[in-house]
């Protein structure tokens, strides 16, 4: 694939320069920018199909509105590569994802035109609310506008926002639903940009604001009226819902059509009220590969464009959601009442193989992680053994039903904890550094903590062997590779194991720092122990070896503060056997985008690391 020159990109610094462009120029400059994106993403890896996807609503946006005056909110985030380039980032796409680079999502501290930091979903709208309302409140003439996508939408706090957002009539807030799953060709058109345009012109506007105050004073002709309306609406669009909220709906339009785009959003503009806009596009449009195939462009490493994806030359080593989605499949062959739950994450979490074996116990609930515990929880009432595959960061959504619906009930519910720990180049939002301390302060929670693939097998076996709610967290990518077996064989539940004998210092382990960990103690010539639950604390073990050691040392993957470190403290501290003891773990900071070795090494969480933090605290006599 030939990139062309970027001879309008090149002179597009800020938005302010792209608002002097004609329609012409901004049809060159979308095909520029889409370019771009390409080559860009296919140097540094990222998300590619959803970024090519908004180019051109990217584009009409920033010239229909005064950003960063008026403010543009984009959900979720990891389709903003065309903003952040048009946003005078464009020279620093090279460093994107990269430690002390470009985050991957729009941050507040990177730029003025990232008007809200956001990564989790579904947060688009009330933050974009919040800021019209504060505007009006401050007498300030503004837009704040949303983009959403169609799976954010599926949260509920989306139509809570909706729900608040469409009594406040007169505040500037516009809704862009960025729909990417429904069919281009049967709804959008001459005709249908013709009837968008046109019910968000001030024309129609006045008109129907003239009919609602003729016909209020004779209920039967205007309830008619409004049903007419209705119908004759409906038949274009699927509006009614939307409209129900309080919102003035327009669309669907073709999202990669700027002709469309731009009258209809300059229409909108000047419209009181909250507004809602449907516009349709395609993930990967532009780019033929990511046009077939969305899922697999959706975050790729580095490719060469004019060839696309291909297979490592040497198989790469299994992953831990690997193992997991294996044992899952497993698992249900073994016992029918097990129940696989994903919120909206099925190939993210490893579930695709369970899917195609087991549909009839598959479940996909949407990006709604509150529902999906709660889901489980109503089978788990009914006699089932649900797993909820759920990333780490993405739990934090649900800890009130986490703590009320499952553990207050104390029902057996197996959480598989994603990408526990750092997760490299999608950074501090994703990063599920904070699962040991907010699940081992509630009642019946057991935590697992597996060292390496072969060991999270064993340990997803023994969650699911228990009577009550279990995690079992595991990192992003593979370990050491260790190889798993074939069969469901438990583990002690809530046993430890000493994995080398030494003298003098002890290095307790939680996770995959176990490997790292026995690295530094043969320079230490330390003890290592494999403590393997975070929850409940193997103490006997604590106790013994405690017992026979000058000082201890905990190491895990997640926050210090809370963690498992503390949880030796409160033991040691119960039985009244004081011992110094140096807790590493995840500092008390939000850890930004980078190489996962690199991150780990800064964090003094690396073999060479360890052992200079234990050779700092204590000194050898």
């Amino acid at each position: 694939m030939q990139f062309p020159s970027y001879p309008l990109l090149q002179k597009v610094n800020d938005p302010a320069d792209l608002r002097r462009l004609s329609r012409a120029e901004l049809t060159q400059l979308s095909a520029e920018l889409r370019a771009y994106v390409i080559d860009s993403v296919s140097k540094t890896g990222g998300h590619l199909s959803s970024n090519l996807g908004t180019v051109e609503l990217t584009v009409a946006l920033h010239a229909v509105f005064n950003t960063p005056h008026d403010r543009l909110v984009w959900d979720v985030g990891h389709q903003t590569y065309p903003h952040k380039i048009l946003t005078g980032r464009r020279d620093r796409m090279p460093t994107l994802r990269q430690l002390g680079g470009l985050s991957g999502f729009p941050q507040r501290a990177e730029s003025p035109y990232d008007t809200f930091g956001t990564a989790h979903s579904s947060t688009s709208i009330s933050a974009a609310l919040g800021m019209a309302l504060a505007a009006r409140q401050k007498g300030e003439d503004r837009h704040a506008v949303a983009i959403i996508g169609d799976g954010a939408m599926s949260a509920g706090m989306a139509f809570e926002a909706l729900n608040n957002a469409g009594v406040q009539q007169d505040c500037k807030l516009l809704v862009v639903l960025n729909d990417n799953d429904m069919s281009i060709s049967p709804p959008v058109g001459a005709l249908n940009r013709y009837l968008a345009q046109l019910m968000s012109g001030q024309f129609y506007a006045a008109a129907k604001d003239l009919g609602k105050s003729v016909l209020k004073p004779l209920p039967p002709l205007f309830e008619l009226a409004k049903r007419l309306e209705e119908q004759a609406k409906g038949m274009v669009v699927p509006a009614t819902l939307f409209e129900k909220f309080g919102f003035n709906y327009v669309g669907p339009i073709d999202g990669h059509d700027l002709d469309s785009l731009i009258p209809t959003l300059e229409n909108l503009k000047h419209l009181k009220g909250p507004q809602f806009l449907h516009v349709v596009t395609k993930k990967g449009q532009g780019y033929k590969l990511a046009e077939a195939d969305p899922v697999a462009y959706h975050g790729p490493g580095k490719f060469d464009p004019a060839v696309g994806l291909q297979k490592p030359a040497t198989p790469p080593k299994q992953t831990f959601t690997q193992v997991f989605g294996q044992w899952l499949c497993d698992q249900a062959a073994a016992d029918i009442r097990l129940v696989g739950i994903t919120p909206a994450m099925r190939e993210g979490s490893g579930m695709v193989e369970f899917e195609k074996r087991f549909p009839g116990r598959y479940h996909d609930v949407g990006i709604a992680e509150q529902h999906a515990v709660t889901f489980a929880a109503g089978l788990a009432c009914e006699g089932l053994k649900p797993v909820v595959a759920i990333y780490s960061t993405f739990l934090q959504r649900a800890y009130d039903q986490l703590i009320h619906d499952v553990a207050l009930q104390n029902l057996p519910v197996v959480f598989a904890l994603d990408r526990a720990g750092l997760v490299g180049a999608d950074g501090a939002t994703h990063a599920g550094a904070y699962d040991i301390p907010f699940l081992r302060c509630i009642p019946q929670v057991s935590v697992a903590c597996p060292a390496d693939e072969a060991e999270c097998r064993q340990l997803l076996s023994t969650a699911y062997a228990q009577n009550h709610p279990v995690a079992v967290r595991y990192p992003r990518g593979s370990g050491v590779g260790t190889v798993p077996g074939n069969d469901l064989q438990t583990l002690p539940f809530g046993k430890g194991a000493l994995r080398r004998e030494g003298q003098r210092i002890a290095i307790l382990a939680f996770g995959t720092l176990l490997y790292p960990a026995l690295q530094a103690a043969e320079a230490l010539n330390a003890t290592v122990v494999n403590m393997r639950w975070a929850k409940p604390l193997d103490t006997e073990l604590l106790l013994e070896v405690a017992a026979r050691h000058e000082a201890l040392v905990t190491i895990e993957e997640g926050a210090v503060m809370g963690g498992a470190g503390s949880a030796v403290l409160e033991a040691l501290q119960a039985a009244g056997l004081p011992r110094p003891v140096l807790q590493l773990g995840l500092r008390d900071e939000f850890i930004e985008h980078g190489d996962p070795a690199k991150l780990l090494q800064l964090q003094g969480l690396d073999a060479a690391g360890i052992e200079q933090s234990v050779r700092a605290r204590f000194p050898a006599p």
